[in-house]
């Protein structure tokens, strides 16, 4: 019975504190057919003309903000929903979530968009835990965090890209009540980075509260600087003003919830929705949630975790120098402590963007077999293009020409489409292959970054070559479409 309880939380719509409440001899729905003493309530992007209308989004162009929620309390959000169309390639990293309470002029809430969700880097991927789950390929975001307020609750997005959102489509559903009991906390969350994370003898710091609450959550994500294993910084919660920490950790990937390692998972309370590997350039996003132990404190709280590891996995203890990008989630009293001002848009990026060249650019100095189906797909990739390739047998390859400034060690990182009917391809760079075959199939279209490794390049012109090796039992061709190339140098 007990393997069989995740599903039943994660198809339940509701908040996770109203699910617990509900439980009723150990039946996560059990309650459900008891009355309710409130008002059901959604703020959502619904054409105004609901009636013959169908624009059911709204654009939020460079630089402005968009009010997806402006209530009047006593109430309680329970579901926010959202699914966004843009031109930015990270826009998840570059979209900023905030939430105000009862009027507050500082939000308690100042998160950029997919961070919240638990998918850091400004990808676009699937989370599947009990308050976060994100489906469609990542596109479809959904929390169940309960959030209170009183008097009112405000809930904006900005968009800090260069790009156009062409589409924000969102739902706030809550509830109007009667009332709120006394102990009622406020929801809270706070984004975090160090890019990188300096050799000082500093742990990174996580959260740094003042005030009475508890601690619920925590999403981490990091990009190698160097090779190796990042996962043996400790963490540690310094509760109401102590010197020795009440909890002590034994290790990065203990504390969320794994061992001996890191891999991709997901599960309720704890999971890895990135996790590509332990050379440098590789990323990945854990999260962690306190839903069965959350940490209370009553004056403050301190949350930090080390930034040690081994390099090029040797064994060892050292400070590293990875970037680390984290979230905080809490709830407390108000007032809170002021947040640490937001890192400027363009460093919250994992990648200069500038430096991504197009590869279309390339194609007419490029081979191929067959040639004949090596071309141009409009309306893919970020320019609006892509290299398209779409033999209908096995067995087939294509090269393209890149340019390459000067010799030294780079990080090269690809930028592909997945699709329904793309094929297994051996990637290439001046040569040297970039790991094994890669699977382009998805069961949706959408766009997906792949680091390739790091490479010995020679200044002028490699060569970058795929080279078809099959295809997914569920794919229905051997196609690929690849935008942009971005080779970024390393020590």
């Amino acid at each position: 019975m007990l393997r069989r309880l995740p599903h039943l939380f994660l198809t339940t719509v509701g908040a996770v504190a109203a699910i617990a409440s509900a439980c009723v001899g150990g039946n996560p729905i059990g309650g459900l057919e008891l009355l309710k003493d409130y008002e059901a309530r959604r703020s959502s992007s619904s054409d105004p003309d609901w009636r013959n209308g169908n624009a059911d989004f709204r654009p939020i162009e460079p630089g402005q903000t968009l009010v997806i929620a402006d209530l009047e309390g006593p109430g309680r959000i329970v579901h926010i929903w959202n699914t966004v169309a843009a031109e930015d390639r990270w826009y998840s990293r570059l979209l900023v979530l905030r939430m105000y309470w009862d009027g507050e002029t500082e939000p308690s809430v100042e998160v950029p968009l997919g961070d919240f969700f638990a998918a850091g880097h400004g990808m676009d991927v699937p989370v599947n835990s009990l308050p976060v789950r994100v489906t469609s390929e990542g596109r479809a975001r959904n929390c169940y965090w309960p959030m209170p307020f009183r008097k009112s609750a405000r809930i904006t997005v900005t968009n800090e890209g260069k790009g156009r959102v062409h589409a924000f489509y969102y739902y706030v559903n809550w509830q109007k009540l009667k009332s709120l009991p006394k102990d009622t906390a406020y929801f809270h969350a706070q984004y975090r980075q160090q890019v990188p994370c300096k050799p000082d003898g500093k742990n990174y710091v996580i959260l740094e509260a003042e005030g009475r609450g508890h601690y619920v959550g925590t999403v981490q994500s990091v990009r190698l600087n160097e090779p190796g294993w990042y996962g043996e910084g400790d963490d540690f919660f310094f509760i109401d003003g102590e010197e020795e920490p009440s909890l002590r950790g034994t290790g990065t990937e203990d504390y969320f919830c794994d061992a001996w390692g890191f891999r991709k998972l997901d599960g309720l309370y704890y999971g890895l929705p990135i996790w590509e590997g332990y050379s440098t350039g590789d990323r990945s996003t854990a999260y962690r949630w306190h839903i069965p132990d959350p940490i209370p404190f009553r004056k403050s709280l301190r949350v930090e975790i080390e930034h040690k590891g081994s390099r090029d996995n040797v064994g060892g203890f050292v400070e590293r120098y990875d970037d680390f990008y984290t979230v905080a989630y809490w709830y407390q009293t108000e007032p809170h402590k002021p947040f640490p001002p937001l890192p400027p848009a363009r460093e919250r990026l994992p990648y200069d963007e500038s430096a991504i060249r197009e590869l279309d650019e390339f194609l007419p100095g490029a081979t191929a077999d067959p040639k004949e189906v090596l071309g141009i797909q409009e309306g893919y990739g970020r320019g609006g293009r892509q290299v398209f390739f779409t033999p209908q047998e096995p067995g087939g390859s294509f090269a393209l020409k890149v340019p390459v400034a000067e010799a030294g060690t780079y990080q090269a990182v690809l930028f592909a489409t997945v699709s329904w009917d793309y094929g297994i391809y051996q990637v290439s760079l001046a040569g040297q292959p970039a790991g094994g075959p890669r699977d382009f199939y998805s069961g949706g279209t959408g766009p997906r970054e792949f680091n390739l490794g790091r490479f010995e390049l020679p200044a002028g012109e490699v060569e970058l070559s795929f080279r078809n090796t099959g295809k997914n039992p569920d794919s229905q061709g051997y196609y690929l479409g690849v935008d942009g190339i971005l080779l970024r140098k390393v020590r």
